[in-house]
């Protein structure tokens, strides 16, 4: 169902063109497939004499000495198309398809010790057959998956890197490069791209935990349109996690001090506002400036909570930040007051909670919890 949804969203043709491509393809499959089993166990004029190597004879199963070659070289091949499969799939794009990629790669994994054992019980001819099917689909999707084929092929999107062939991830900017798709794969550089563009690459690199490249693009985009507001906030969540906190906040305060002043009522706004602030608080904390970075995080605890998923997922991560900093200011009824409110959609804090509510003055452990929630956080 969720396929078919993407599918609709997207114009894909029509539904019927699945089965379509099922009859075809499985049919063909299971002819050649059966065809040369039923060849090999009929003992089909030239499969049991004329072979070379360890496989004289096509119509027996592996046996002897170099009998396990076959089901060696078959699962090797299976567990090499796999990974090639899976490397740069298009699947995790569709952040709804990215857990079922993963399982049906494990079960792929798992299929190639089953694969191992069946070999030794089909005939050396099939065992041919299937190893040079197998040598040719990982040859393809080689191919494919070359920079110049897929761009002369069209199969690039228009917010592909491009890399040159055999070269690591770019590092400069300046040599950073996208497919054009109006000018047929030619590649073109990133300062002709849009802020936005900037913004969409650079938050590719730091979901892959490169937070040195896509700080640059970040920049650039704030040269082109210093007023865009989540440059600024993305720029200065790259920044912390890069622990130069004063930079950090320094954007996050801006981008802040801008949507405040324009009273955003709109659920992007209001969530940018919130993850600003949000950061902004820690940043600051970060630093020893613990009451700039409090009076941050109370401006996300005033505001109302919030109807969109995300903008409430974001607002109680604030609420957590803002009473483990309260807390350790000694105000711990009204750390306590703001936590219940976020147990009641997490109860995973209920521990924190309770330290609140307890007599003691021991604050060692809800510290560390807000330093270890302020290392993990992750780029919004």
């Amino acid at each position: 169902m969720l396929f078919r949804n993407e599918r609709k969203a997207i114009g894909c043709p029509s539904f019927f063109w699945i089965p379509a491509y099922f009859s075809i393809q499985i049919s063909c499959f299971f002819m050649w497939i059966t065809s040369i089993r039923r060849m090999s166990l009929d003992h089909h004029p030239g499969f049991d004499t004329g072979g070379s190597l360890w496989f004289q004879n096509l119509t027996e199963i592996p046996n002897g000495l170099y009998g396990p070659l076959f089901p060696f070289l078959i699962a090797g091949l299976h567990y090499t198309n796999t990974q090639v499969a899976f490397s740069a799939s298009s699947v995790h794009k569709v952040d709804k398809f990215t857990e079922l990629a993963k399982v049906f790669k494990i079960f792929l994994n798992i299929m190639t010790f089953a694969f191992y054992f069946l070999a030794f019980q089909m005939p050396q001819g099939s065992l041919l057959y299937w190893s040079t099917n197998l040598s040719f689909s990982i040859a393809q999707q080689s191919i494919l998956r070359h920079p110049v084929v897929s761009a002369k092929l069209g199969l690039q999107g228009n917010d592909t890197v491009q890399k040159e062939a055999g070269n690591p991830i770019l590092t400069n900017i300046n040599e950073a490069k996208l497919t054009d798709p109006s000018s047929k794969g030619r590649l073109i550089s990133v300062h002709n791209l849009t802020p936005k563009e900037l913004v969409g690459l650079s938050t590719k690199y730091l979901s892959g935990g490169h937070k040195e490249k896509s700080i640059p693009l970040l920049r650039l985009a704030l040269e082109k349109d210093p007023e865009y507001l989540q440059a600024m906030v993305i720029l200065g969540q790259a920044l912390y996690q890069k622990e130069q906190f004063a930079e950090a906040a320094k954007y996050l305060e801006q981008a802040a001090s801008k949507l405040i002043d324009a009273c955003p009522t709109e659920v992007e706004k209001v969530d940018l506002l919130i993850v600003a602030s949000q950061w902004a608080g820690v940043s600051n904390i970060r630093q020893g400036k613990t009451s700039e970075g409090i009076t941050h995080l109370k401006r996300v605890a005033n505001m109302k909570e919030p109807d969109d998923p995300k903008s409430k997922a974001h607002y109680l991560d604030a609420l957590v930040l803002y009473s483990s900093a309260i807390f350790n200011e000694g105000r711990r009824e009204e750390a306590a007051k703001y936590l219940r409110r976020v147990v009641a959609y997490d109860p995973s804090f209920k521990e924190l909670l309770k330290q609140c509510e307890e007599d003691d003055d021991d604050t060692t452990t809800i510290a560390n919890s807000t330093s270890s929630s302020q290392s993990t956080h992750k780029t919004s």
